[in-house]
Formats: structure tokens, sequence, C-alpha cells
């Protein structure tokens, strides 16, 4: 069953959302080469808890941590540890927090120092998909719209989505109904609608897109991006909720 949204419990989630950006961003600066992810990690969570809010992510089905810290092939749900950032590492970090209720997530991957050329355009992809992807986000339109969008812009660009994967609904929970895959046909799928709040996030990697799982996160045989915001219909338009 989808969870649509009133306009109260949207603007909650806006709230939150700025919290978490905010949050994000902090978090990013200090991700420089010498630190380890166990200590953004632990600036996360005070950060977390000084605004009055929770992470979505600690406990969730058994995950230790209130971030993910996924580092080169490691694509999504990396555990944060001893290991130390080096100079020419992509760092994935995917935070989720709770506020008054309800979630909020979002991700963003970056470099670490100085990176090659082919890193650099996979996370200019990644995140141009995204944007993509939010474009289609429109009442009346599909959520086969924006697996479309997402897919076919990564492939005209020499990448390939991250199989097996996908973004979500999130509200009350931090993962609710429908699945929002980075995969698609046009005009083919539920149908948008108002209210709808829902996570867009394609995952990309340079070829080879099967994945494996381990204690430490889920993995790619290449480097992969993770680009996420939590989006609102309101009007009938995507609205960005984890945003400034």
């Amino acid at each position: 069953m989808i969870e649509l949204k009133n306009k109260k419990e949207i603007e909650l989630m806006r709230e939150g959302g700025r919290k978490l950006f905010s949050i994000t961003e902090i978090v990013k600066k200090r991700a420089e080469p010498g630190i380890t992810t166990g200590k953004l990690e632990e600036l996360a969570k005070d950060l977390i808890f000084k605004e009055g809010a929770e992470p979505s992510f600690l406990g969730y089905k058994g995950f230790p941590a209130a971030i993910c810290t996924s580092v080169n092939e490691t694509v999504v749900h990396g555990i944060p540890s001893e290991r130390k950032l080096k100079k020419g590492d992509i760092l994935s970090i995917d935070l989720g927090i709770e506020w008054k209720g309800y979630h909020t997530d979002m991700a963003v991957t970056f470099p670490i120092g100085e990176i090659d050329e082919k890193k650099k355009k996979l996370l200019s992809v990644t995140e141009k998909a995204l944007k993509k992807g939010i474009a289609k986000a429109k009442r009346g339109n599909r959520l086969g719209d924006i697996g479309y969008a997402i897919e076919s812009y990564v492939r005209s660009r020499g990448f390939v989505v991250v199989e097996g994967l996908c973004g979500h609904g999130i509200g009350r929970e931090v993962h609710q109904a429908p699945q929002i895959l980075n995969t698609g046909k046009p005009g083919k799928g539920m149908k948008i609608e108002e209210g709808f709040v829902f996570c867009i996030e394609p995952m990309v990697t340079l070829k080879k897109p099967g994945i494996k799982h381990t204690k430490s996160g889920i993995k790619t045989k290449n480097p992969s991006a993770h680009f996420e915001h939590t989006v609102a219909i309101v009007d009938g338009n995507p609205e960005i909720l984890t945003r400034e």
C-alpha cells in the first residue's frame, strides 16, 4: 500500500530534509585523506543527536551504524571502520534521519583528493542521472519514466546501472512501497500521484554491473557511485526535500 502524505507531513519531512542536508555537508567536508570512516560515523551521530533527530539506519535490519560509508567498489551499505581514506578514493556517504516521526534519506559520492578522469566522469554521470530521474517525477507520469530516464542517460555515457538495487518510498518508515527502479520503460509502471514521497537513487558503475554481498557492504567489480534525494510530489511537480 502506498502512503500518500498531506501538506503537514511533507512540511515535517521538509524540515528533516534540511537538517539531513546540513549534516551531510559537514560530514563531507571532514572526509579528507587520513581520516577513518569510523571518525565520520562518530561525527555524523553527534550532529544527528544535536539536531534532536534520530539516525534512521542504526539498528535497521541489524545495520550497526548511523551512516553508510562506501569506498570505491563498495556501492552501498559500507560499514564505518578503522579504514583510512586516501587520495584517489571515491567515498559514498548515505545518511537517513528520523525527525518528528518521519524519515528522510540522501546520498552523495565525492572524491578524496585528486581522482582520475574516469572516476570524475562516473560521479558526474551518476549525479546527472539523478537529476534526470527527478525531472520525470511528475504527477501523471509513471515510475517507468523515472527508471528509463536514469538508465538511458547512464548507458548513453558509457556506464551501467548497478543491478538489483533501487530507490523506495519513505515516510514513517525509512523504506516503504513502492520500489523506484533505475531501469524502466516509458509509460509503464505505477502512476505518480500528488503526495507521493520517495527516494530516487541511481547507483552506477563502470561496467559489469553484478553485485556481491559482503560483511562490509555491497560490492561491484569496479568503482561505483551513488546519489540520492528524498523527493515529494507537490502541486504536481517534484520537490527535493533533502536540500538547504
